[in-house]
């Protein structure tokens, strides 16, 4: 039975060897989707419709696929006695894989707007432009921008935000969202009634087009692989490894059949 039991180690470790070569090949075979975020793809982007009613995210900064060719999305008001409003937030799209970032990084946020109202009076209802960082339906992060002009200039508006501990991951259930809202009175008064100048206003937002970092967020993505081998009370190297290196689990399941086979063969039984 020795002969055996030799030619089955050797096919064992012929196994093993080829494992070694497959393993590889797979995991240079994995495409990275540019729509989605990683260490050397930070930069989520902006796009939306001409309208503001659909606006969207990803992380591919030259697919501008469904988004306004003009760059913009934007709601007009011409009426006397109108009010500048808006609230909509713009969703990560097809977001498919968990988001890791650095404890000690920082959530750039960069938007341009453009906005044609007036300053609140007593009794207006108001409210300064508003942008809130959300994780799926969880709020995380708000902040009110004071500064922001209203005659129609451009307004560039950069918002810093510290990672805490409800942002270090992002789950693929979890998507980051950004909701913009504003709600100040439009022009009403005797100029635009005598037909000098057009009554309301108008808010617009800029989009991101290829080439502009207009309408842009960039995370401090890292790279994280989740802890392995956490129902396996034996834990040890091997059980960690197998985890994260592609085909290593295969490959040490082989190696441990091929070394009792041989240890085996080393052991002759008595008739």
């Amino acid at each position: 039975m020795r002969p055996a039991k030799m030619a089955m180690a050797v096919a064992l470790t012929a196994m093993m060897a080829l494992s070694t070569i497959g393993a590889p090949v797979a995991a240079q075979e994995a495409v990275t989707d540019p729509r989605q975020p990683s260490p050397e793809n930070p930069h989520m982007h902006v796009y939306g419709s001409s309208d503001l009613s659909n606006c969207f995210m990803h992380f591919d900064g030259n697919d501008t696929s469904g988004s306004a060719p003009e760059g913009y999305g934007e709601k007009v008001w011409n009426t006397l006695n109108s009010q500048i409003e808006v609230d909509y937030t713009c969703r990560m799209e097809s977001f498919k894989q968990d988001m890791y970032n650095d404890d000690n990084g920082t959530i750039t946020i960069h938007l341009e707007f453009e906005i044609d109202a007036v300053d609140c009076q007593e009794n207006d209802e108001c409210q300064n432009l508003t942008l809130t960082l959300f994780k799926g339906g969880f709020q995380v992060a708000q902040e009110e921008f004071l500064s922001v002009s209203l005659n129609g200039a451009t307004n560039s508006v950069d918002w810093n935000i510290p990672i805490n501990e409800n942002m270090t991951r992002f789950n693929k259930s979890e998507e980051p969202q950004i909701q913009v809202e504003f709600s100040h009175p439009g022009v009403s008064d005797l100029g635009c009634q005598f037909g000098l100048y057009s009554c309301g206003g108008y808010f617009r937002m800029y989009y991101h087009t290829p080439g502009n970092d207009t309408a842009e967020i960039e995370f401090p993505v890292i790279n994280q692989t989740m802890p392995g081998g956490t129902d396996d009370d034996s834990g040890g190297l091997i059980g960690g490894v197998a985890d994260s290196v592609p085909g290593f689990g295969l490959l040490a399941g082989i190696g441990s059949l091929a070394m009792a086979a041989a240890a085996a063969s080393r052991n002759p039984k008595e008739d």
